[in-house]
């Protein structure tokens, strides 16, 4: 598995220090995964073993640290969530409570370890968090270092929190909104979820920055010349739909399939064919399997095809042979990172007109939206699409001239610099 939100912050952590900052990315929970070179500390706060065992047995607390250390090594944490089924939030909500409220959780011991060396090792001018989920140690942050400036992001706590029971939900709620009076900024990657969080957290809309979504350009560019990888060879005349997302029933492989199955046996969708890559946890394999038998059943089977989960150069390769990339998603996605990549890889995109994807469309030209959870207009879509050569190259030059303008990493590092000033 690759994580998206890792990429990202590894690629801002290191555009940060090309422009002469002393940034340390700093894992939580577990070792950050990404499919470049990462910059990360190879030490964890957090770790997630730790903590969810405190959770279980607070006694454990009790314990002396040095016995408990070894669950933090970065190799033990990974050696134990590589075939982790998922992260469940119905089953967590005592955890998530715990984390919330820091040092008055049943974690106040880890907490206070990542509090105390930010203290006394690093006194930082700024602090980045990822999420407001992992924000219950900002009280005591504040109380320690009084000058230091917060900064979170929000991308994806709503999503979380909507799966834990009701009054887990409502007291986790309560929890955040208290949190936010300690953060100096929060940033969202859209107008849309800037307005949703500041509803369902009652933050002020002027605490909160903008900052269009970005990734490193560099490993797409270097790309161009580069030749395809001989197995994703296309066949003369053929037109490749791409999905490319996390296999899971909320990015949306069950709509593509649906509305691919409809249109593959007509005339003008003959030439159709779907290329799906992405990280496929075993709690999903039945959702895959299910749409392979489907695909199997029409006769199509050979023309649906999932690549697994490529590395980088892979994935750059692969997208490259995709003429539209399509990831239906039925949710309200806040960010959109693989339609960045699409794009940059000179692919066009077709999304569901909801969440941030509108916005991304606007801002980059580079595709158009359907209606969310419409399978006839999106296959309608795709058929149109497929046969008009140069409205998708209009997409492509737009995309080409807008992301290097608003969507580089480097933009995103003199955003990030600048509010943490």
């Amino acid at each position: 598995m690759y994580c998206g939100s890792c990429m990202h912050d590894n690629s801002l952590a290191k555009a940060m220090r090309q422009l002469g900052d002393d940034v340390l990315l700093q894992p939580v929970y577990t070792p950050i995964r990404t499919d470049e070179t990462d910059i990360a500390s190879e030490r964890v706060f957090l770790g997630g073993i730790q903590v969810y065992l405190l959770q279980q047995f607070p006694l454990l607390r009790f314990a002396p640290r040095f016995m408990r250390s070894w669950m933090d090594r970065p190799g033990v944490i990974s050696a134990a969530t590589r075939n982790a089924v998922g992260t469940d939030p119905a089953k967590l909500g005592g955890l998530t409570l715990s984390m919330l409220r820091g040092e008055h959780g049943r974690i106040a011991s880890e907490v206070e370890r990542l509090v105390r060396w930010l203290e006394s090792d690093i006194r930082p001018d700024a602090i980045i968090l990822s999420n407001l989920l992992i924000g219950g140690m900002i009280p005591t942050i504040r109380k320690r270092l009084p000058n230091t400036k917060i900064v979170v992001v929000l991308q994806g706590d709503d999503i979380f929190l909507d799966q834990l029971p009701g009054p887990v939900r409502a007291e986790a709620l309560e929890l955040c909104n208290r949190l936010a009076d300690d953060v100096d900024t929060f940033v969202t990657y859209s107008r849309f979820y800037r307005e949703k969080m500041s509803g369902l957290f009652g933050i002020p809309e002027s605490k909160f920055e903008i900052h269009p979504l970005s990734i490193d350009l560099k490993p797409f560019a270097s790309a161009v010349g580069d030749s395809v990888n001989v197995r994703f060879a296309k066949s003369p005349g053929e037109f490749r739909i791409g999905f490319f997302a996390r296999i899971a029933p909320e990015k949306g492989l069950h709509v593509l399939a649906d509305a691919f199955e409809r249109i593959a046996g007509d005339a003008a969708g003959r030439h159709l064919t779907v290329h799906a890559a992405g990280w496929l946890g075993e709690h999903h394999r039945g959702y895959l399997n299910e749409l392979q038998a489907k695909m199997k059943a029409a006769n199509l089977s050979e023309r649906f095809v999932y690549h697994g989960s490529p590395s980088q150069v892979e994935k750059i390769s692969l997208m490259r042979t995709f003429d539209l990339l399509s990831v239906p998603a039925p949710y309200e996605d806040p960010k959109g990172l693989f339609l960045l990549e699409a794009m940059a890889a000179g692919v066009p995109v077709l999304q569901p007109g909801h969440g941030a994807f509108v916005e991304l469309i606007e801002s980059t030209g580079g595709g158009e939206c359907f209606s969310p959870s419409d399978v006839d207009a999106l296959s309608g879509r795709l058929i149109s699409l497929s046969g008009d050569a140069g409205r998708l190259a209009g997409f492509r030059t737009a995309a080409t001239q807008s992301l290097s303008l608003h969507h580089s990493i480097e933009a995103a590092a003199k955003r990030m610099r600048a509010i943490c000033s």
